[in-house]
């Protein structure tokens, strides 16, 4: 009896380690197949078809690339044309510096805002100072030059008032042969136009400004007569408007209306009006189109919208002229009429004359 007991004992226990062995192998399995499953899952497409999913990526990741590629050419192109930028300016400041002269004051394309005044004539600051450092400098030419006049100063031998220069290292002549010649003429009823018919039958295109004409345009033999003149400012749009044509305009904007990129010749009589019209010619840089500057200066007042003491006012008329000489121009022709009276400023001084005609040429000008 008690060997059967144990005998039982034995199968029980024996049952009971197959049922946890059995139960251990099964957990076993799970895990193996849930880690194979999870791994399976997560493991990258094999390689052969691709899905869409990632044809879609794969092509946007290429047009990524693509796109950040051609941004770093256009850097890289952007950075050199740059540097080739610098280079050059450095290389043109390298070669100013190099020059044994003195540069002449670069063109300034934006417009300035006034003019730089030279130092005074003397300590003392006075009139009679300034006024023969001015006028020693008008009265002396700065080059020589074969000069084309006007047909009644050659008829009777006499010293013309106007002149152009014709000498052939200068562009006028070249341009006369080459029918490209142009000639703007400003004056108020001249009665003397005999250098602008000269010009004309040399074959030049003559343009003659007077707001005193009646009609608007007029051809007049080989030139042609505009109702127009020049000035230091534009009028007001609101006057504009009211009437159809305006009297007066800047040279930059009459250059523009007409088409006109240039003006070989540029003659004005502007009635004490010069001084202004000038330092707008300055300020706005419209020199570099111009070859040569014939101009009557007024002395016997300031000019209009010209201030200051006398010897302020002389000094701003010299100031005024050396911009011009650094803007390439230099004195050919000077001439003074004697039966003008000798008043400078309401004064006898140095026995100058109220009134002078200069011409000069731009030596560095290339149409």
């Amino acid at each position: 009896m008690t060997k059967q007991w144990m005998d039982m004992g034995r199968e029980r226990l024996t049952r009971g380690l197959l049922l946890r062995l059995g139960v251990l192998l099964t957990a076993v399995c799970v895990c193996v197949h849930v880690y194979l499953e999870t791994s399976w899952r997560g493991a990258p497409t094999p390689m052969g078809r691709p899905t869409q999913s990632s044809q879609n990526r794969g092509q946007q990741s290429r047009t990524k690339l693509e796109a950040e590629e051609r941004d770093r050419s256009i850097k890289r192109r952007i950075s050199y044309v740059r540097t080739l930028k610098k280079d050059s300016q450095a290389r043109k400041r390298d070669e100013d510096r190099e020059e044994p002269s003195p540069p002449l004051r670069p063109h300034r394309k934006s417009p300035r805002w006034h003019i730089d005044l030279e130092p005074w004539a003397g300590e003392s600051h006075t009139l009679e100072e300034e006024a023969k450092r001015f006028l020693n400098y008008i009265t002396t030419p700065q080059v020589s030059c074969a000069s084309l006049t006007g047909e009644e100063a050659a008829e009777e031998g006499t010293k013309a008032a106007w002149a152009a220069c014709l000498d052939p290292k200068y562009s006028l002549t070249h341009r006369i042969q080459g029918k490209h010649c142009r000639v703007y003429s400003f004056g108020l009823g001249v009665d003397d136009r005999s250098l602008e018919r000269s010009l004309a039958r040399a074959g030049c295109e003559v343009h003659c400004f007077d707001p005193s004409l009646k009609q608007p345009h007029l051809q007049q033999a080989e030139m042609w007569l505009h109702r127009l003149s020049v000035d230091w400012r534009d009028p007001n749009p609101a006057i504009v408007a009211q009437r159809q044509y305006a009297n007066t305009k800047k040279l930059a904007t009459i250059l523009n209306d007409f088409g006109h990129r240039q003006v070989d010749v540029l003659k004005a009589d502007m009635e004490s009006a010069e001084w202004k019209i000038l330092e707008n010619l300055v300020l706005e840089g419209v020199l570099d189109s111009v070859g040569q500057l014939l101009l009557e200066l007024h002395l016997h007042w300031a000019g209009f919208e010209v201030g200051g003491d006398d010897p302020s006012v002389v000094r701003y008329w010299f100031s005024l002229l050396k911009e011009v000489e650094r803007a390439n121009f230099r004195l050919f022709h000077v001439n003074s009429d004697p039966a003008k009276p000798h008043l400078f400023l309401h004064k006898n001084v140095l026995n100058a004359s109220s009134a002078y005609t200069l011409s000069w040429v731009n030596t560095e000008w290339k149409p």
